[in-house]
Protein backbone atom coordinates (compact mmCIF):
# COMPACT_ATOMS: atom_id res chain seq x y z
CA UNK A 1 0.00 0.00 0.00
CA UNK A 2 1.38 3.50 -0.58
CA UNK A 3 1.26 6.50 1.24
CA UNK A 4 1.34 10.61 -0.53
CA UNK A 5 4.51 12.44 0.28
CA UNK A 6 5.12 15.85 -1.78
CA UNK A 7 3.14 14.22 -4.79
CA UNK A 8 5.25 10.71 -4.85
CA UNK A 9 4.14 7.17 -3.95
CA UNK A 10 5.78 6.00 -0.51
CA UNK A 11 5.74 2.50 0.54
CA UNK A 12 4.70 1.67 3.93
CA UNK A 13 6.76 -0.47 6.05
CA UNK A 14 5.22 -3.52 5.06
CA UNK A 15 6.54 -3.16 0.91
CA UNK A 16 9.99 -2.66 2.02
CA UNK A 17 12.42 -5.63 0.92
CA UNK A 18 13.01 -7.94 3.86
CA UNK A 19 15.60 -6.42 6.30
CA UNK A 20 14.68 -2.39 5.45
CA UNK A 21 11.78 -0.08 7.02
CA UNK A 22 10.23 2.57 5.75
CA UNK A 23 12.41 6.06 7.37
CA UNK A 24 11.49 7.87 10.23
CA UNK A 25 9.16 10.80 9.70
CA UNK A 26 11.04 14.41 9.88
CA UNK A 27 10.69 15.83 13.73
CA UNK A 28 7.89 18.21 14.81
CA UNK A 29 8.76 21.63 13.99
CA UNK A 30 7.93 24.56 16.16
CA UNK A 31 8.31 27.66 14.01
CA UNK A 32 8.61 31.24 15.54
CA UNK A 33 8.18 34.47 14.02
CA UNK A 34 12.27 34.47 13.56
CA UNK A 35 12.02 31.23 11.42
CA UNK A 36 12.34 31.53 7.54
CA UNK A 37 9.74 29.81 7.51
CA UNK A 38 7.17 31.31 9.32
CA UNK A 39 5.72 33.73 6.96
CA UNK A 40 4.65 30.82 4.10
CA UNK A 41 3.37 28.76 7.07
CA UNK A 42 1.38 31.82 8.69
CA UNK A 43 0.44 33.07 5.34
CA UNK A 44 -1.39 29.22 3.68
CA UNK A 45 -5.09 30.52 4.49
CA UNK A 46 -6.63 31.05 1.17
CA UNK A 47 -8.63 34.17 2.29
CA UNK A 48 -6.34 37.11 2.81
CA UNK A 49 -8.54 39.39 4.32
CA UNK A 50 -7.94 37.18 7.38
CA UNK A 51 -4.50 37.14 8.99
CA UNK A 52 -2.87 36.06 12.66
CA UNK A 53 0.56 36.29 14.10
CA UNK A 54 0.37 33.00 16.41
CA UNK A 55 3.44 32.53 18.99
CA UNK A 56 3.67 29.44 17.30
CA UNK A 57 3.10 27.18 13.92
CA UNK A 58 3.63 23.64 14.84
CA UNK A 59 4.28 22.00 11.56
CA UNK A 60 3.57 17.76 12.46
CA UNK A 61 4.07 14.68 10.77
CA UNK A 62 2.76 12.33 12.61
CA UNK A 63 -0.20 11.50 15.31
CA UNK A 64 1.55 11.65 18.01
CA UNK A 65 3.69 14.91 17.56
CA UNK A 66 0.12 16.37 16.86
CA UNK A 67 -1.00 15.49 20.59
CA UNK A 68 2.57 17.13 21.80
CA UNK A 69 1.81 19.77 19.57
CA UNK A 70 -1.67 20.39 22.01
CA UNK A 71 -0.42 19.26 25.12
CA UNK A 72 2.35 22.13 25.12
CA UNK A 73 -0.01 24.52 23.80
CA UNK A 74 -2.56 23.77 26.24
CA UNK A 75 0.18 23.85 29.01
CA UNK A 76 1.30 27.13 28.10
CA UNK A 77 -2.18 28.71 27.97
CA UNK A 78 -2.29 29.65 24.17
CA UNK A 79 -5.41 29.50 22.21
CA UNK A 80 -5.37 26.42 19.55
CA UNK A 81 -6.18 26.24 15.67
CA UNK A 82 -5.53 24.16 13.24
CA UNK A 83 -4.94 24.13 9.56
CA UNK A 84 -5.44 21.56 6.64
CA UNK A 85 -6.06 22.91 3.25
CA UNK A 86 -6.52 26.59 4.35
CA UNK A 87 -9.45 26.81 2.71
CA UNK A 88 -11.20 28.40 5.20
CA UNK A 89 -13.63 31.44 3.93
CA UNK A 90 -14.35 32.98 7.68
CA UNK A 91 -12.32 33.95 10.75
CA UNK A 92 -12.07 30.55 12.21
CA UNK A 93 -8.83 29.71 12.26
CA UNK A 94 -6.85 33.05 11.24
CA UNK A 95 -8.09 35.18 13.92
CA UNK A 96 -6.36 37.46 16.69
CA UNK A 97 -6.57 35.71 19.41
CA UNK A 98 -4.98 32.53 18.09
CA UNK A 99 -1.04 32.04 19.43
CA UNK A 100 -0.68 28.33 18.72
CA UNK A 101 -1.51 27.06 15.28
CA UNK A 102 -0.51 23.69 14.33
CA UNK A 103 -0.33 22.89 10.43
CA UNK A 104 -1.39 18.84 9.62
CA UNK A 105 -0.62 19.69 5.78
CA UNK A 106 2.60 17.09 6.30
CA UNK A 107 0.35 14.67 7.65
CA UNK A 108 -1.16 13.28 4.25
CA UNK A 109 -0.95 9.63 3.82
CA UNK A 110 -3.37 7.89 1.82
CA UNK A 111 -3.52 3.35 2.30
CA UNK A 112 -5.89 1.00 3.70
CA UNK A 113 -6.12 0.11 7.35
CA UNK A 114 -7.15 -3.76 6.91
CA UNK A 115 -7.69 -3.67 11.39
CA UNK A 116 -10.51 -1.07 10.29
CA UNK A 117 -11.08 -2.84 6.55
CA UNK A 118 -11.42 0.95 5.94
CA UNK A 119 -8.94 3.46 4.21
CA UNK A 120 -7.21 5.29 6.58
CA UNK A 121 -7.02 9.33 5.34
CA UNK A 122 -4.74 11.45 7.13
CA UNK A 123 -5.91 15.02 7.93
CA UNK A 124 -3.31 16.98 6.38
CA UNK A 125 -4.34 14.98 2.62
CA UNK A 126 -5.86 17.19 -0.17
CA UNK A 127 -9.41 16.02 -2.09
CA UNK A 128 -7.34 15.77 -5.55
CA UNK A 129 -4.46 13.84 -3.97
CA UNK A 130 -6.94 11.32 -1.92
CA UNK A 131 -9.52 10.80 -5.64
CA UNK A 132 -5.76 9.93 -7.53
CA UNK A 133 -4.72 7.61 -4.57
CA UNK A 134 -8.62 5.53 -3.87
CA UNK A 135 -9.12 5.24 -7.63
CA UNK A 136 -5.62 4.31 -9.68
CA UNK A 137 -5.04 1.86 -6.67
CA UNK A 138 -8.11 0.02 -6.14
CA UNK A 139 -10.90 1.88 -8.36
CA UNK A 140 -13.07 3.45 -5.78
CA UNK A 141 -13.49 6.89 -4.84
CA UNK A 142 -14.88 9.16 -1.74
CA UNK A 143 -17.89 11.26 -2.37
CA UNK A 144 -16.16 14.56 -2.35
CA UNK A 145 -15.81 18.02 -3.50
CA UNK A 146 -14.89 19.39 -6.95
CA UNK A 147 -11.88 21.47 -5.69
CA UNK A 148 -8.97 19.08 -5.55
CA UNK A 149 -6.89 21.44 -3.46
CA UNK A 150 -9.22 21.23 -0.74
CA UNK A 151 -8.04 19.72 2.67
CA UNK A 152 -9.78 16.44 3.38
CA UNK A 153 -9.87 17.59 7.39
CA UNK A 154 -12.03 20.71 7.64
CA UNK A 155 -14.66 19.53 4.39
CA UNK A 156 -15.28 16.02 5.82
CA UNK A 157 -16.23 17.68 9.27
CA UNK A 158 -18.48 20.12 7.44
CA UNK A 159 -20.15 17.36 5.82
CA UNK A 160 -19.33 18.45 2.23
CA UNK A 161 -20.66 17.68 -0.73
CA UNK A 162 -19.92 17.13 -4.67
CA UNK A 163 -20.33 16.43 -8.05
CA UNK A 164 -20.94 12.66 -6.70
CA UNK A 165 -23.33 13.20 -4.03
CA UNK A 166 -26.81 12.64 -5.58
CA UNK A 167 -26.26 9.64 -6.68
CA UNK A 168 -23.42 8.61 -3.73
CA UNK A 169 -24.64 10.75 -0.55
CA UNK A 170 -22.30 13.07 1.74
CA UNK A 171 -18.58 12.26 1.97
CA UNK A 172 -20.20 11.69 5.83
CA UNK A 173 -22.33 9.51 5.33
CA UNK A 174 -19.21 6.95 4.25
CA UNK A 175 -17.30 8.07 7.16
CA UNK A 176 -16.42 5.22 9.53
CA UNK A 177 -14.39 6.98 11.79
CA UNK A 178 -11.96 9.45 13.59
CA UNK A 179 -9.03 9.18 14.58
CA UNK A 180 -8.64 12.28 16.75
CA UNK A 181 -6.40 14.34 19.69
CA UNK A 182 -9.01 15.75 22.53
CA UNK A 183 -7.70 17.25 25.97
CA UNK A 184 -9.80 16.50 29.03
CA UNK A 185 -10.65 18.47 32.36
CA UNK A 186 -7.43 18.09 33.28
CA UNK A 187 -5.86 19.42 30.43
CA UNK A 188 -4.25 16.38 29.47
CA UNK A 189 -3.94 15.29 25.63
CA UNK A 190 -4.45 11.96 24.83
CA UNK A 191 -5.86 10.12 21.19
CA UNK A 192 -9.05 8.37 20.61
CA UNK A 193 -10.45 6.84 17.78
CA UNK A 194 -13.77 7.21 17.65
CA UNK A 195 -16.24 4.91 15.13
CA UNK A 196 -19.61 4.38 14.07
CA UNK A 197 -19.94 0.93 15.25
CA UNK A 198 -23.12 0.65 17.94
CA UNK A 199 -20.94 -0.70 20.03
CA UNK A 200 -18.14 1.89 20.26
CA UNK A 201 -17.56 3.59 23.57
CA UNK A 202 -16.35 6.55 21.23
CA UNK A 203 -19.82 6.69 19.12
CA UNK A 204 -21.01 10.24 19.97
CA UNK A 205 -17.67 11.67 19.16
CA UNK A 206 -17.67 10.18 15.65
CA UNK A 207 -20.98 11.54 15.36
CA UNK A 208 -19.71 14.96 16.37
CA UNK A 209 -17.29 14.77 13.10
CA UNK A 210 -19.94 14.02 10.60
CA UNK A 211 -21.10 17.76 10.35
CA UNK A 212 -20.45 19.97 13.03
CA UNK A 213 -17.54 21.49 11.17
CA UNK A 214 -13.78 21.62 12.16
CA UNK A 215 -12.54 23.13 15.60
CA UNK A 216 -15.01 21.77 17.62
CA UNK A 217 -13.62 19.00 19.81
CA UNK A 218 -9.83 17.99 18.86
CA UNK A 219 -7.59 17.90 16.50
CA UNK A 220 -8.22 14.95 13.98
CA UNK A 221 -5.35 13.03 12.79
CA UNK A 222 -7.06 10.86 10.48
CA UNK A 223 -10.18 9.69 8.93
CA UNK A 224 -11.40 6.38 8.22
CA UNK A 225 -13.54 5.49 5.08
CA UNK A 226 -16.02 2.56 4.63
CA UNK A 227 -19.54 2.81 3.02
CA UNK A 228 -22.10 1.17 5.10
CA UNK A 229 -23.07 -1.30 3.20
CA UNK A 230 -19.62 -2.29 2.77
CA UNK A 231 -18.21 -6.23 4.01
CA UNK A 232 -15.21 -8.18 4.09
CA UNK A 233 -11.53 -6.88 3.92
CA UNK A 234 -11.77 -6.09 0.27
CA UNK A 235 -10.47 -2.72 -0.57
CA UNK A 236 -12.16 -2.52 -3.90
CA UNK A 237 -15.21 -2.91 -1.91
CA UNK A 238 -15.40 -0.89 0.71
CA UNK A 239 -15.99 2.54 -1.30
CA UNK A 240 -18.09 3.63 -4.57
CA UNK A 241 -17.29 3.29 -7.74
CA UNK A 242 -17.64 6.26 -9.96
CA UNK A 243 -18.08 6.69 -13.54
CA UNK A 244 -15.70 5.59 -15.98
CA UNK A 245 -16.25 8.70 -17.91
CA UNK A 246 -17.99 12.03 -17.45
CA UNK A 247 -20.17 13.87 -19.57
CA UNK A 248 -19.51 17.24 -19.34
CA UNK A 249 -22.10 20.47 -20.82
CA UNK A 250 -20.43 24.35 -20.12
CA UNK A 251 -23.04 26.69 -20.90
CA UNK A 252 -22.64 30.38 -20.65
CA UNK A 253 -25.11 33.47 -21.38
CA UNK A 254 -23.61 37.11 -21.77
CA UNK A 255 -25.09 39.67 -20.01
CA UNK A 256 -25.55 41.51 -23.09
CA UNK A 257 -28.91 40.87 -24.13
CA UNK A 258 -29.87 39.40 -20.80
CA UNK A 259 -33.37 40.74 -20.19
CA UNK A 260 -34.58 40.57 -16.92
CA UNK A 261 -37.52 38.27 -18.40
CA UNK A 262 -34.49 35.89 -19.59
CA UNK A 263 -32.71 36.00 -16.04
CA UNK A 264 -36.11 35.10 -14.47
CA UNK A 265 -37.10 32.34 -16.48
CA UNK A 266 -33.39 31.20 -16.42
CA UNK A 267 -33.39 31.11 -12.64
CA UNK A 268 -37.01 29.42 -12.46
CA UNK A 269 -36.49 26.95 -15.18
CA UNK A 270 -33.20 26.02 -13.05
CA UNK A 271 -34.79 25.85 -9.83
CA UNK A 272 -38.51 24.06 -11.40
CA UNK A 273 -35.86 21.14 -13.03
CA UNK A 274 -34.38 20.52 -9.78
CA UNK A 275 -37.27 20.66 -7.61
CA UNK A 276 -38.72 17.81 -9.69
CA UNK A 277 -35.88 15.49 -10.36
CA UNK A 278 -34.13 15.60 -6.77
CA UNK A 279 -35.73 13.06 -5.60
CA UNK A 280 -33.47 9.55 -4.42
CA UNK A 281 -33.26 6.96 -7.64
CA UNK A 282 -33.97 9.90 -9.92
CA UNK A 283 -32.96 8.84 -13.48
CA UNK A 284 -31.04 12.17 -12.62
CA UNK A 285 -29.33 11.25 -9.67
CA UNK A 286 -25.81 11.25 -11.37
CA UNK A 287 -26.58 14.66 -12.82
CA UNK A 288 -24.71 17.44 -10.75
CA UNK A 289 -24.85 21.37 -11.96
CA UNK A 290 -23.60 24.39 -10.84
CA UNK A 291 -25.19 27.41 -11.85
CA UNK A 292 -23.27 30.71 -11.32
CA UNK A 293 -25.34 34.05 -11.73
CA UNK A 294 -22.28 36.35 -11.71
CA UNK A 295 -22.92 40.14 -11.25
CA UNK A 296 -23.16 42.46 -14.62
CA UNK A 297 -19.52 43.31 -14.34
CA UNK A 298 -18.06 39.94 -14.61
CA UNK A 299 -20.03 39.52 -18.33
CA UNK A 300 -21.42 36.47 -18.09
CA UNK A 301 -23.43 34.32 -16.48
CA UNK A 302 -22.23 30.11 -16.68
CA UNK A 303 -23.94 25.89 -16.21
CA UNK A 304 -21.65 23.77 -15.54
CA UNK A 305 -23.02 19.82 -15.55
CA UNK A 306 -21.76 17.06 -15.06
CA UNK A 307 -23.19 13.49 -15.12
CA UNK A 308 -22.00 9.56 -15.70
CA UNK A 309 -20.67 9.52 -19.43
CA UNK A 310 -21.04 5.53 -19.14
CA UNK A 311 -24.75 5.39 -18.56
CA UNK A 312 -26.52 4.40 -22.30
CA UNK A 313 -29.01 7.64 -21.89
CA UNK A 314 -26.21 10.31 -20.93
CA UNK A 315 -26.56 12.39 -24.07
CA UNK A 316 -29.71 12.06 -23.87
CA UNK A 317 -30.50 12.91 -20.51
CA UNK A 318 -28.30 15.65 -20.83
CA UNK A 319 -29.69 17.25 -23.57
CA UNK A 320 -32.67 17.08 -21.71
CA UNK A 321 -32.00 19.31 -19.25
CA UNK A 322 -29.90 21.77 -20.74
CA UNK A 323 -33.26 22.28 -22.77
CA UNK A 324 -35.04 22.37 -19.48
CA UNK A 325 -33.12 25.35 -17.90
CA UNK A 326 -33.28 27.20 -21.30
CA UNK A 327 -36.96 26.98 -22.11
CA UNK A 328 -38.15 30.76 -23.49
CA UNK A 329 -34.63 32.28 -22.89
CA UNK A 330 -33.89 34.20 -25.53
CA UNK A 331 -30.25 35.38 -24.65
CA UNK A 332 -28.11 34.07 -26.85
CA UNK A 333 -25.66 31.14 -25.07
CA UNK A 334 -23.15 28.75 -26.16
CA UNK A 335 -22.84 25.32 -25.44
CA UNK A 336 -19.75 22.88 -25.10
CA UNK A 337 -19.81 18.84 -24.57
CA UNK A 338 -17.01 16.99 -24.13
CA UNK A 339 -16.32 13.28 -22.84
CA UNK A 340 -13.34 12.50 -20.69
CA UNK A 341 -12.42 9.89 -18.09
CA UNK A 342 -13.49 10.40 -14.82
CA UNK A 343 -10.38 11.41 -13.14
CA UNK A 344 -9.49 13.92 -15.74
CA UNK A 345 -12.63 15.75 -15.19
CA UNK A 346 -11.56 15.71 -11.26
CA UNK A 347 -8.31 18.01 -12.23
CA UNK A 348 -9.77 19.76 -15.23
CA UNK A 349 -11.31 22.75 -12.85
CA UNK A 350 -14.77 22.43 -14.55
CA UNK A 351 -16.15 23.88 -11.78
CA UNK A 352 -13.69 27.01 -11.42
CA UNK A 353 -10.92 27.21 -9.41
CA UNK A 354 -9.44 29.54 -5.98
CA UNK A 355 -8.14 32.86 -8.13
CA UNK A 356 -4.10 33.64 -7.34
CA UNK A 357 -5.10 37.46 -7.11
CA UNK A 358 -8.83 37.61 -6.49
CA UNK A 359 -7.84 36.15 -3.25
CA UNK A 360 -10.09 38.08 -0.78
CA UNK A 361 -13.38 36.44 0.20
CA UNK A 362 -16.93 36.74 1.59
CA UNK A 363 -19.57 34.48 1.30
CA UNK A 364 -22.88 33.19 2.96
CA UNK A 365 -24.59 30.03 2.28
CA UNK A 366 -28.25 29.00 1.81
CA UNK A 367 -30.33 25.24 1.74
CA UNK A 368 -32.81 25.58 -0.51
CA UNK A 369 -36.16 23.20 0.08
CA UNK A 370 -37.70 25.46 -2.69
CA UNK A 371 -35.90 27.33 -5.62
CA UNK A 372 -36.17 31.09 -5.03
CA UNK A 373 -39.30 32.59 -5.50
CA UNK A 374 -39.99 35.49 -8.77
CA UNK A 375 -39.88 37.89 -5.74
CA UNK A 376 -36.37 36.73 -4.42
CA UNK A 377 -34.93 36.42 -8.16
CA UNK A 378 -36.03 40.12 -8.88
CA UNK A 379 -33.86 41.07 -5.74
CA UNK A 380 -31.31 39.41 -7.40
CA UNK A 381 -31.52 40.81 -10.47
CA UNK A 382 -31.31 44.38 -9.21
CA UNK A 383 -27.92 43.37 -7.04
CA UNK A 384 -26.35 41.64 -9.66
CA UNK A 385 -27.06 44.06 -12.17
CA UNK A 386 -26.22 47.65 -9.60
CA UNK A 387 -24.47 49.58 -11.91
CA UNK A 388 -22.66 50.93 -8.55
CA UNK A 389 -21.12 47.90 -7.71
CA UNK A 390 -18.33 47.03 -10.29
CA UNK A 391 -17.10 44.25 -8.53
CA UNK A 392 -17.28 39.98 -8.98
CA UNK A 393 -19.69 38.92 -6.80
CA UNK A 394 -22.33 35.92 -7.52
CA UNK A 395 -25.07 33.60 -6.62
CA UNK A 396 -24.07 30.08 -6.65
CA UNK A 397 -27.20 27.55 -7.02
CA UNK A 398 -25.27 24.35 -6.87
CA UNK A 399 -27.48 20.77 -7.10
CA UNK A 400 -28.43 18.81 -3.73
CA UNK A 401 -30.90 16.36 -2.92
CA UNK A 402 -31.25 12.53 -4.32
CA UNK A 403 -29.60 9.93 -2.18
CA UNK A 404 -28.19 13.02 0.29
CA UNK A 405 -32.16 13.13 1.20
CA UNK A 406 -32.31 9.33 1.89
CA UNK A 407 -30.39 9.72 5.15
CA UNK A 408 -32.35 10.61 9.00
CA UNK A 409 -31.09 14.21 9.81
CA UNK A 410 -30.37 12.19 12.62
CA UNK A 411 -27.48 9.56 12.01
CA UNK A 412 -25.08 12.31 10.88
CA UNK A 413 -24.52 15.96 12.45
CA UNK A 414 -25.96 17.10 9.08
CA UNK A 415 -29.71 18.26 10.01
CA UNK A 416 -29.94 19.20 6.27
CA UNK A 417 -31.63 16.47 4.35
CA UNK A 418 -34.65 17.10 1.88
CA UNK A 419 -33.05 20.18 0.08
CA UNK A 420 -33.03 19.99 -3.81
CA UNK A 421 -30.29 23.18 -3.70
CA UNK A 422 -27.48 24.63 -2.17
CA UNK A 423 -27.03 28.20 -2.79
CA UNK A 424 -23.72 30.65 -2.03
CA UNK A 425 -23.82 33.88 -2.18
CA UNK A 426 -20.54 35.98 -2.33
CA UNK A 427 -17.29 37.83 -3.57
CA UNK A 428 -14.00 38.02 -4.10
CA UNK A 429 -11.55 40.72 -5.26
CA UNK A 430 -7.98 41.44 -4.55
CA UNK A 431 -7.39 44.77 -3.02
CA UNK A 432 -7.45 45.64 0.46
CA UNK A 433 -9.03 49.27 0.14
CA UNK A 434 -12.41 47.62 -1.56
CA UNK A 435 -13.03 45.17 1.55
CA UNK A 436 -15.76 46.90 2.79
CA UNK A 437 -17.80 47.48 -1.13
CA UNK A 438 -17.54 43.94 -1.62
CA UNK A 439 -18.29 42.92 1.90
CA UNK A 440 -21.15 45.46 1.84
CA UNK A 441 -22.77 44.01 -1.47
CA UNK A 442 -22.44 40.42 -0.56
CA UNK A 443 -24.59 40.99 2.63
CA UNK A 444 -27.33 43.14 1.33
CA UNK A 445 -27.91 40.82 -1.83
CA UNK A 446 -28.11 38.30 0.80
CA UNK A 447 -30.16 40.34 3.77
CA UNK A 448 -32.69 41.46 1.18
CA UNK A 449 -33.03 38.07 -0.47
CA UNK A 450 -33.94 36.87 3.05
CA UNK A 451 -35.90 39.57 3.82
CA UNK A 452 -38.71 38.07 4.61
CA UNK A 453 -37.08 35.87 7.40
CA UNK A 454 -35.17 38.53 8.99
CA UNK A 455 -31.96 38.56 6.63
CA UNK A 456 -31.13 34.67 7.08
CA UNK A 457 -32.61 31.77 5.17
CA UNK A 458 -34.40 30.20 8.63
CA UNK A 459 -35.18 26.37 8.68
CA UNK A 460 -39.10 26.71 7.11
CA UNK A 461 -40.90 25.40 4.21
CA UNK A 462 -38.64 27.25 1.60
CA UNK A 463 -35.12 27.35 3.25
CA UNK A 464 -33.57 25.21 5.60
CA UNK A 465 -30.46 27.23 7.49
CA UNK A 466 -26.88 27.33 6.25
CA UNK A 467 -23.75 25.59 6.03
CA UNK A 468 -21.18 25.56 8.69
CA UNK A 469 -18.34 25.04 5.72
CA UNK A 470 -19.74 28.58 4.10
CA UNK A 471 -19.22 29.61 7.74
CA UNK A 472 -20.69 33.31 8.27
CA UNK A 473 -20.10 35.10 11.41
CA UNK A 474 -22.60 37.48 10.28
CA UNK A 475 -25.31 34.80 10.83
CA UNK A 476 -24.09 35.39 15.04
CA UNK A 477 -24.49 39.08 14.51
CA UNK A 478 -28.23 40.60 15.46
CA UNK A 479 -27.37 43.84 13.02
CA UNK A 480 -27.18 41.23 10.20
CA UNK A 481 -30.08 38.12 11.81
CA UNK A 482 -32.97 39.78 12.48
CA UNK A 483 -34.56 36.73 12.42
CA UNK A 484 -34.97 35.69 16.29
CA UNK A 485 -33.18 32.20 15.05
CA UNK A 486 -30.12 31.62 16.58
CA UNK A 487 -26.73 31.01 14.64
CA UNK A 488 -25.97 27.47 15.98
CA UNK A 489 -30.19 26.73 14.46
CA UNK A 490 -28.88 27.75 10.94
CA UNK A 491 -26.25 25.33 11.02
CA UNK A 492 -26.97 22.41 13.17
CA UNK A 493 -31.30 22.80 13.86
CA UNK A 494 -32.25 20.00 16.35
CA UNK A 495 -28.87 18.26 16.45
CA UNK A 496 -27.23 21.18 18.21
CA UNK A 497 -28.09 19.85 21.75
CA UNK A 498 -26.20 16.61 21.02
CA UNK A 499 -23.24 18.20 19.98
CA UNK A 500 -23.26 20.53 22.95
CA UNK A 501 -23.18 16.85 25.38
CA UNK A 502 -20.59 15.84 22.39
CA UNK A 503 -18.41 19.11 23.30
CA UNK A 504 -19.21 18.73 27.04
CA UNK A 505 -17.88 15.02 27.06
CA UNK A 506 -15.04 15.90 24.74
CA UNK A 507 -13.17 19.09 25.40
CA UNK A 508 -14.83 20.13 28.87
CA UNK A 509 -11.93 23.36 29.12
CA UNK A 510 -13.56 24.70 25.60
CA UNK A 511 -10.28 24.59 24.50
CA UNK A 512 -11.18 23.89 21.18
CA UNK A 513 -13.63 27.09 20.01
CA UNK A 514 -13.96 29.83 17.30
CA UNK A 515 -16.62 32.67 16.18
CA UNK A 516 -19.10 29.28 14.87
CA UNK A 517 -18.23 26.25 17.43
CA UNK A 518 -20.23 24.49 19.43
CA UNK A 519 -20.93 25.59 22.63
CA UNK A 520 -20.45 23.97 26.12
CA UNK A 521 -24.07 23.44 27.30
CA UNK A 522 -25.05 26.31 30.18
Amino acid sequence: MAGILDGTTVPNASEFPHGHRAPAPPARVAVTPEDPRYDYLGARGLNRRLSSRPEVIHQVFTARQVEQAVAESVAAGRRIAVRSGGHCLESLVDRPDVTSLIDVSRLNSVYYDPEHAAFSVDSGAQLGDVYKQLYLGHGVVIPGGTCPTVGVAGYTQGGGFGALCREQGLIVDHLHGVEVVVVDGAGRARTVVATREPGDPHRDLWWGHTGAGGGNFGVVTRFLFRSPHARGNDPARALPKPPGRSLVATVRWSWEGMTEADFTRLVGNHGAWHAEHSADGSPYAGLYTSLVLSSRSVGTLSLVAETDGTAPNAAALMDGYLDAVNAGVRAPRTVGLRTMPWITAVYSDLFGSVSLTDNRYKGKGAYLRRPYTADQVAVMYRHLTDPSFTGRGAVNLLSYGGRVNAVDPGATAVAQRDSVLKAYTGAAWADPARDEEHMDWVRGIYRDMHAATGGVPVPDGATDGSYINYPDTDLADPAWNTSGVPWHTLYFKDNYPRLQRVKAAYDPGDVFRHPLSVRLPD
